[in-house]
């Protein structure tokens, strides 16, 4: 069984990160676990009962992996972070960001420039944490255990076939339709939302089930925190093509984004 760890990582220590579990059966991958922050898996991991509003922190990679393999009953092949990662210290735009703006910027799907305080040290640690468990972060070639940095916006746009960049961030609904009401733009957002879940269950069976959407009147962080889970999906989606070769690595040798490509995808029929 191969086991796929997805990541969407805060920028800072003060915001939770979606995490999600996907793994290998007979009939093909299945999403396992999605939660909305840290703590969450470490909560399902030792069964207990997580708190509803998920907090802030950062990862502790060895403490996350234990979770991890708690509940996937076996070790952790790949973890997929949305998060610029470097073997480098960044304190400007990488290879990586200029190459995938290059091939997505006419989709709305450029990469936000990472520098020395945002992520900063958040990403230097994550990178060091799953290194020193044995988790190198990967460049150019596939290798397992690994760790890939991965970016769901032009994931989304290759799974989906979109033309551009889809609106499916909470924060930016009065951006996407200013002219509707608020109502209205919630009704928008959850309809992008059921066609990314149905995307992800028609490669992944059991993403609906871990990923029903909250009420259409929930408070916004709840709404955020369903967010989170979701990019936590499409980032161990991308790392299932990564490790099934329908990914390629957008970058150079110090760090590189990995992204599903539809021609690829489209070879290999019923498969992710």
């Amino acid at each position: 069984m191969t086991t796929i760890l997805g990541i969407d990582a805060a920028w800072t220590a003060t915001q939770p990160s979606g995490i999600a579990l996907v793994s290998s059966e007979a009939s093909g991958w299945r999403v396992t676990f999605a939660g909305s922050s840290y703590g969450h898996l470490i909560d399902h991991a030792a069964e207990r009962i997580p708190s509803l509003r998920p907090s802030g922190s950062v990862a502790e990679a060895a403490g996350v992996l234990a979770a991890a393999e708690q509940i996937a009953r076996a070790p952790i092949d790949l973890v997929a972070v949305d998060m610029p990662l470097s073997i480098q210290t960044m304190a400007e735009r990488r290879v990586s960001d200029n190459l995938v703006s290059k091939a997505y910027g006419a989709r709305h799907c450029s990469t936000h420039t990472p520098s020395s305080i945002r992520p900063g040290r958040i990403s230097d640690d994550m990178r060091a944490g799953f290194e020193e468990c044995g988790y190198k972060l990967l460049t150019k070639n596939l290798a397992v255990p690994g760790l890939l940095e991965v970016y769901p916006h032009p994931a989304l746009v290759e799974l989906t076939g979109a033309a551009r960049r889809l609106p499916y961030k909470v924060g930016k609904i009065r951006d996407y339709w200013p002219n509707d009401t608020a109502v209205g733009r919630r009704t928008r957002l959850f309809e992008t939302w059921r066609v990314i879940v149905a995307s992800l269950d028609a490669r992944m069976p059991g993403a609906a089930d871990v990923l029903p959407l909250p009420p259409l009147d929930a408070p916004t962080w709840q709404l955020k925190s369903f967010e989170d889970m979701l990019d936590a999906v499409v980032c161990a989606w991308v790392g299932i093509c990564a490790f099934g070769g329908t990914a390629v690595p957008f970058g150079d040798e110090t760090s590189a984004i990995w992204i599903p490509q539809s021609h690829l995808l489209a070879r290999q029929p019923g498969q992710p």
